[in-house]
């Protein structure tokens, strides 16, 4: 993490009030959380419309910090305590998070898409830590406040990180892409989310386009090349990275030969050698993922060969086509985590092609921030369920009873069934599973499904 005298953040960013007595004192890490203050942290507070973070500035350094900011226009300053005083402070840490990216030796990976970012990250890291010191974005730090956190925690001997980015509005990826200045970049699909914000998918392809403006001279742009709108928007490029595509298709300069879905994972072989690949999670769009990551790491010479060690050690975030037991037997894909239509899709056709069950179910709630054509996108998914492979869809939320309209448009409607009450539904689904069930649970984030999991579990 960071570690600079106070006299050394004044040339990293604006510092507007002399600090003359506090010159050599140091600072280690950052902090924007006056509950999470590490002894030497510096304390940055920001001024919100419900809460202002500068009533906490005394107690941040009661508790530990060495150093805080202070936004010109708050009044009253603490007197005699180590305060640098900035025009804004959340300006300000992006500037001392630029101004140090700049001074590490470090290559930066980023990562965008609309689905799959957080899963790529964590594969990428995996597989360069085969060869190098490696951070990477803890948690969802990936927009204009959790990127600058991020980069101010690299150590001054990483070798790689890896972040992501995110984003809800067009200008934002190029915003964070300018200040992490990536040598090599990942676009890993362009799907529904954000609709809402950015009305059109040639519109969010656009927006997810932006992470290649800070890139740096002679880096590497790996896309989904399946993607029409990601060719398209790249198809006029004429910068001097280097451009690499991943995806089903042979036109990829990475795809699949073959591919084999079982409970513990999947496995897969490529057109480059002859290794076969274990992953330890499900779904054949997280073996596209694997596919990116693995041409990024190849770029920084990893062998092929040696990915199947970076691959093992992987641990997903849960509720990330997490494969857990309930109390009767039965198994449980727990994809709770979020949904989009591109990611549902993905994990319906993937409780489609497992072996061994003699009973499928799907569990499906609302998809948030899909615009207008929200209802559309639900019913579509319920009549895209393959009746000859799914036995029951249960469904929760207002939206939820589009998915089973359109479920019913193919199965039996006493093989649909439709909630807006968690416990009633719970209750229903519980008469239906035993040792040969095998149940999807996927749903927005908003929705909380996990705890379906969780009471099937008890």
């Amino acid at each position: 993490m960071i570690k600079r005298t106070i006299k050394k953040l004044t040339k990293m960013m604006t510092v507007i009030n002399e600090v003359g007595p506090f010159e050599q004192v140091e600072i280690s890490g950052v902090s924007i959380d006056s509950r999470k203050i590490d002894k030497g942290n510096l304390f940055v507070p920001f001024k919100g419309a419900n809460m202002d973070g500068h009533q906490f500035v005394e107690a941040a350094i009661q508790d530990g910090a060495a150093a805080a900011l202070w936004q010109k226009d708050v009044p009253n300053p603490p007197v005699g305590l180590p305060i640098l005083m900035v025009e804004d402070t959340l300006e300000a840490l992006q500037q001392l998070s630029r101004s140090y990216r700049n001074e590490l030796n470090v290559k930066v990976v980023g990562i965008t898409g609309s689905n799959g970012k957080t899963t790529t990250k964590d594969m990428t890291a995996n597989l360069l830590s085969l060869s190098y010191k490696v951070q990477k974005t803890e948690g969802n730090f990936n927009n204009h406040i959790g990127l600058p956190l991020t980069l101010l925690r690299l150590e001054e001997d990483t070798d790689i990180a890896v972040v992501e980015m995110g984003m809800s509005a067009l200008g934002e990826i190029e915003f964070l892409s300018k200040l992490a200045k990536p040598d090599v970049v990942i676009v890993t699909n362009i799907g529904e989310s954000h609709l809402q914000d950015l009305g059109s998918r040639e519109n969010i392809a656009k927006a997810k386009l932006e992470i290649i403006s800070g890139i740096k001279e002679n880096g590497l742009i790996v896309y989904n090349g399946d993607e029409p709108l990601l060719r398209k928007g790249l198809s006029d490029y004429v910068g001097s990275a280097e451009l690499q595509t991943f995806g089903r298709s042979s036109e990829n300069t990475l795809y699949p030969v073959s591919i084999v879905q079982k409970d513990d994972g999947s496995r897969f072989t490529i057109n480059k050698g002859n290794e076969e690949f274990h992953l330890p999670v499900l779904g054949t769009h997280n073996i596209l993922n694997a596919l990116g990551s693995m041409l990024i790491a190849n770029y920084f010479d990893v062998p092929f060969e040696k990915m199947n060690e970076g691959f093992a050690q992987l641990k997903l975030t849960s509720m990330r086509m997490e494969l857990v037991s309930g109390a009767k037997g039965e198994k449980i894909i727990n994809d709770a985590y979020n949904a989009s239509p591109t990611s549902m899709r993905a994990a319906v056709d993937l409780v489609t092609t497992l072996s061994g069950y003699e009973k499928k179910i799907l569990v499906l709630g609302d998809m948030l921030e899909l615009g207008p054509n929200e209802e559309n996108f639900h019913y579509e998914i319920g009549s895209g369920v393959n009746k000859e492979a799914i036995d029951y869809v249960f469904t929760y939320g207002k939206l939820g009873q589009f998915i089973a309209e359109g479920a019913k448009s193919v199965l039996p409607e006493d093989r649909v069934k439709a909630y807006e009450n968690k416990t009633d539904l719970i209750s229903e689904l519980k008469k239906y599973t035993d040792t040969k069930t095998l149940l999807l649970v996927k749903a927005s984030r908003g929705m909380r499904l996990e705890e379906v999991v969780h009471e099937l579990q008890k």
